[in-house]
């Protein structure tokens, strides 16, 4: 039987409604966990419990009344911090601006308590969101759950340890180059990178096309329904788009789901590519992605091995060009007088995202792009999907600085963001994309896979990640915690 804490979103409201479990039950068992684990892996900023029980009776009385149920009536909902909540603390992990208050909701808060989400936690980034391990000098080190000499991954790091823990069913994230997906495939978990316009920021960055905001979750099915309550347009982001696809996981309600799932990929044409380009894919990585490719053709899935003509450095450059325009600029203004209170990683983002902008103008950045964004389409062409691996290095140290690069699999690599595989598909920004995990590695922690579809095409990437649920179950799986050896 599922430990409550660990019950999946819509399993929950099914329950809800027929009034066979309390929200006010589910409630104050994740509580309870949280109290029981969340000392060794660090995943939260602050517990908002004194509003959530409140709001989870208020809850229960909806349900017992059958009126105003609205999408996540009663669901408990961990937010990322840099998600400002109005009149809470808001520091982008910033030592500097620990004591700074949001003025208002961010939108995708906004739109979670207006569907009867309850925030009742908040999670830990590194500083501005910048890195790809989740530690810092005002939270400290956030650790895996599933190994705690390792990171859960950044910088949406606090949300996935804290699904993975069972401290919620449903957490935000956010995706600049890979900060929802990393922290996905690193902790067993599933997090959707939406096409950029898909889900509302929060402006100047809203403006940013290789961002987005988004959800994270345990199941495909529980991150499709966050991603529909956070999807359409919003009055303060004016990219945000007016259509949502309505995100859906095909078969799920049916008595066969599983069964209906799996088949639904029958006939599908599925690009795999390994290695997109020359990233230097750990043995087990590429083992775990070939499975799921394996599981994916049993099912009736057209699977062919495409190549890409990417290069980590070129598309490093590609990435560090973009972010010295926008993002290392808009750190710059944040932490103007305060620089030496900064982690090591951060002023090292700066350092480079300032030398790209000097080596590289705007323009440079935006024909690398656009060439890469041509070279995928064309490699897609034919293809309803492409899967590849998340992030080429299996795993990395939940305190390491990486400041020196990344030794990936005895090749030295100069900045350790070419570890990972997912920045690509923020410069193609209007694909979408979804991770889902696709086994364990040898060090004992998840390794994913990402699901890319054609620019603003949801509905397949959720079609192909519910499938390989379903043919390769993992949510059933649990972490130890245990004390650090």
């Amino acid at each position: 039987m599922t430990e409550l804490h660990y019950l999946d979103a819509a399993t929950a409201l099914r329950l809800f409604r027929t009034r066979e479990l309390s929200p006010v039950e589910l409630m104050e068992a994740v509580m309870a966990r949280t109290e029981a684990v969340n000392g060794e892996i660090n995943a939260l900023t602050e517990t908002l419990f004194e509003e959530a029980l409140p709001a989870a009776r208020q809850a229960a009385a909806k349900y017992a009344r059958g009126r105003d149920l609205t999408p996540l009536l009663g669901l408990p909902v961990a937010a990322k911090e840099k998600h400002g909540l109005k009149g809470r603390r808001l520091s982008q992990g910033l030592v500097a601006r620990k004591d700074e208050l949001a003025a208002e909701d961010h939108p995708v808060i906004d739109r979670i308590r207006r569907a009867g989400g309850i925030v009742h936690t908040r999670t830990t980034t590194p500083e501005y969101s910048c890195a790809t391990v989740t530690h810092s000098p005002l939270w400290g080190v956030t650790r895996n759950p599933w190994n705690l000499h390792f990171s859960p991954g950044g910088s949406s790091g606090g949300s996935g340890a804290a699904l993975a823990a069972g401290l919620a069913p449903l957490a935000t994230a956010s995706d600049i180059a890979g900060s929802t997906r990393l922290p996905a495939s690193f902790t067993g978990t599933v997090g959707y990178k939406a096409p950029y316009g898909r889900i509302p920021g929060l402006a100047p960055l809203s403006a940013d096309h290789y961002r987005g905001d988004g959800p994270m979750a345990r199941t495909v099915a529980d991150t499709a329904l966050l991603a529909n309550v956070m999807a359409g347009r919003h009055p303060g982001d004016h990219t945000s788009l007016a259509d949502s696809p309505g995100m859906a996981v095909p078969g799920r309600e049916t008595p066969d789901g599983g069964t209906s799932v799996a088949e639904s990929v029958a006939g599908m044409r599925i690009a795999l590519c390994i290695r997109l380009g020359n990233y230097p894919v750990a043995p087990d990585v590429e083992a775990n992605t070939r499975a799921v490719a394996d599981a994916l053709r049993d099912a009736g899935a057209v699977i062919e091995e495409i190549e890409l003509p990417w290069t980590t450095e070129s598309i490093s450059r590609t990435m560090f060009t973009h972010f010295g325009y926008l993002l290392g600029p808009a750190m710059e203004d944040e932490t103007e007088g305060a620089t030496e209170l900064l982690a090591p990683y951060t002023r090292r983002f700066m350092a480079d995202a300032r030398r790209a902008s000097e080596e590289n103008r705007y323009l440079d950045g935006v024909r690398a792009e656009t060439r890469l964004q041509a070279e995928l389409a064309a490699a897609m062409a034919g293809f309803d999907a492409l899967i590849c691996p998340a992030s080429a290095v299996a795993a990395l140290d939940a305190d390491g600085m990486y400041l020196g690069g990344i030794d990936a699999g005895g090749l030295q690599l100069e900045h350790y963001w070419q570890g990972h595989m997912t920045a690509p598909f923020n410069i193609a920004n209007r694909c979408p994309v979804l991770a889902v995990p696709s086994g364990m590695a040898d060090c004992g922690i998840p390794t994913g896979v990402q699901v890319v579809g054609h620019p603003y095409d949801d509905a397949t990437v959720f079609t192909v990640g519910a499938a390989v649920e379903a043919l390769r179950p993992w949510a059933a799986r649990r972490p130890d915690i245990l004390a650090m050896a």
